[in-house]
C-alpha cells in the first residue's frame, strides 16, 4: 500500500514534506511549528508513519499532519 500525506500525495523514501499544524514532541520540550521543513524522509512499516531526522534525533510523524514539499 502507498504511503500518502494529507493532500493524498504519494510519498516515496528521500522526498521532502512540511508541517500543516503545530506539533508538541512526546518526552520532549520540543514543538513542531507548521511550515517546518523535512528533507530525505524514511518510510516504515506503518503506512501511516514516517521517519525524520531533527538535529541528532529521529522522529516518526503522522503523515495526516504532513505534505509533499
Amino acid at each position: 500500500m502507498a504511503v500518502r500525506d494529507s493532500n493524498g500525495n504519494e510519498l516515496v523514501e528521500g522526498d521532502s514534506v512540511t508541517v500543516i499544524k503545530d506539533l508538541k514532541v512526546k518526552g520532549a520540550s520540543l514543538t513542531l511549528k507548521r511550515g517546518k521543513l523535512f528533507k530525505g524522509i524514511h518510510l516504515t512499516d506503518d503506512d501511516a508513519a514516517v521517519e525524520v531526522r531533527e538535529g541528532k534525533s529521529v522522529l516518526v510523524l503522522k503523515t495526516e499532519f504532513l505534505k509533499k514539499a
